[in-house]
């Protein structure tokens, strides 16, 4: 007789996951504060991205923004509009708004190379900090972020708002309860319809009032193009691709439910194979792989597998992961999550074992609970630091052409001089990664 769990055992074991979450899930931070301790809030990089986060944040009782920050001044007036009633301030230098004594913390939403001097400027005068994934353009970059969060004694805390969302737990408690069997593999994707691509616009002159060479910053200096404005995930200088900045979600879901932090090794190809014009850097078709070692829940180790498709996005999901074991796997999107039988213990292959819908609170509304009680979040810096490593690792490999192999106490590539080159960035002066 078999010592797996029958379906009826299975489905309790889910059950005894909904009452764990429902007794109180890690992203609680810790009691209730009260509603009329009220947190100043200021808004550093004014995109599309910041102006929703600054919504989100507004909604959040007892919370005020009172400054915006963008060296792009069309998009930080626009920030002031969509901020309404409230007497904001503008900014052009993150730093002049870092010596405004009234802010209590920061949200940095800036492009990706931006991420990481923000926020450790911003935990040096002892200001809290929401900061966007990833966790900067380099490993050690990240590195920097969580030491000067950890030294100055700061809240920071990435936006992975999976981490507090409800399915999520509820699916880590499962997939940590072993009802899935043995896990040996992980996949992870994310599909786009960008055909033909981004085009290929000539450099020119930047646009009124956007500060250029501040906006490049500590990348190499360069002329303007429209393209590296618009699209700057996709320039090796600004970003890393969608399988470091959209990939950083899945990875954090990775880590957190396997309970591990870092791979062994990395490896990946890629290429243009799909569009038909664009200036663009990183590929329109990408595939790695990392290798993790035995961790707690996936005893012998597991690989986890990464696709971007920018050509076509015929999937059912077009962003979702699936952890594959011997007697179930578990798909997880932002919609949910279902579980599908193995083909054992009288089960049929692909029968539907369990399904949630997904729901969640704000993760806007956990930040301001971690600020108000001075607790860690659950998506700490260190977390998102983690999550972030394995998009690096495989651009590193793609960019050697090569495996890379991880020593993830050191932070360092092992055995390949010009990989380990590629895993702290090398700023521009007068800027400095100085923690």
């Amino acid at each position: 007789m078999s010592d797996k769990p029958n379906r009826r055992e299975f489905l309790g074991a889910i059950a005894g996951a909904a009452v764990t979450f429902a007794a109180g899930g890690p992203y609680v931070a810790g009691a209730p504060s009260s509603p009329h301790e009220m947190v100043n809030l200021a808004l550093i990089g004014c995109g599309g991205r910041g102006r929703a986060l600054m919504r989100e944040f507004r909604g959040v009782p007892g919370v005020r923004m009172v400054a915006v920050c963008d060296v792009n001044e069309p998009r930080m007036l626009q920030a002031r509009q969509e901020a309404s009633g409230e007497k904001v301030r503008t900014y052009h230098d993150y730093r002049k708004l870092l010596e405004d004594k009234d802010i209590d913390a920061v949200i940095v939403a800036t492009n990706d190379h931006w991420h990481v001097l923000p926020t450790i400027h911003a935990c040096q005068v002892g200001k809290d900090v929401y900061v966007e994934k990833p966790l900067g353009t380099s490993i050690g970059e990240g590195r920097a972020a969580v030491e000067a969060a950890r030294k100055y004694d700061r809240i920071v805390q990435i936006g992975t708002q999976q981490r507090s969302w409800e399915h999520y737990h509820k699916a880590a408690a499962i997939i940590q309860s072993g009802q899935l069997g043995e896990i040996s593999e992980v996949k992870v994707w994310d599909y786009e319809h960008f055909y033909p691509g981004f085009g290929s616009p000539p450099d020119c002159e930047p646009p009124a009032g956007l500060d250029w060479d501040f906006w490049v910053g500590p990348s190499p200096a360069q002329p303007y193009n429209p393209n590296k404005l618009a699209r700057h995930y996709w320039f090796f200088d600004f970003g890393g691709g969608w399988q470091l900045d959209w990939g950083v979600h899945h990875y954090d879901i990775v880590n957190w439910f396997l309970g591990v932090t870092e791979p062994i090794s990395a490896t990946a190809m890629g290429g243009f194979l799909c569009f038909e014009d664009t200036n663009t850097q990183w590929p329109d078709t990408f595939s790695g792989i990392c290798e993790y070692g035995p961790g707690p829940v996936a005893k012998k180790g597991f690989l986890l597998q990464y696709t971007f498709r920018g050509g076509c996005r015929h999937e059912a999901v077009t962003h979702g992961l699936c952890f594959f074991g011997t007697e179930a796997s578990l798909f997880i999107s932002r919609a949910g999550y279902t579980i599908l039988a193995e083909a054992r213990g009288g089960r049929k292959l692909g029968e539907v074992i369990e399904q949630f819908r997904g729901r969640g609170p704000n993760h806007a509304q956990v930040f301001i609970q971690n600020v108000r009680n001075h607790t860690r979040p659950f998506a700490d810096v260190e977390a998102g630091h983690h999550a972030s490593n394995p998009g690096h690792l495989m651009n590193i490999a793609w960019k050697v052409g090569r495996k890379v192999y991880w020593d993830a106490e050191r932070e360092q590539i092992i055995g390949d001089e010009e990989a380990n080159a590629l895993v702290t960035k090398q700023y521009r002066a007068p800027w400095k990664l100085e923690v």
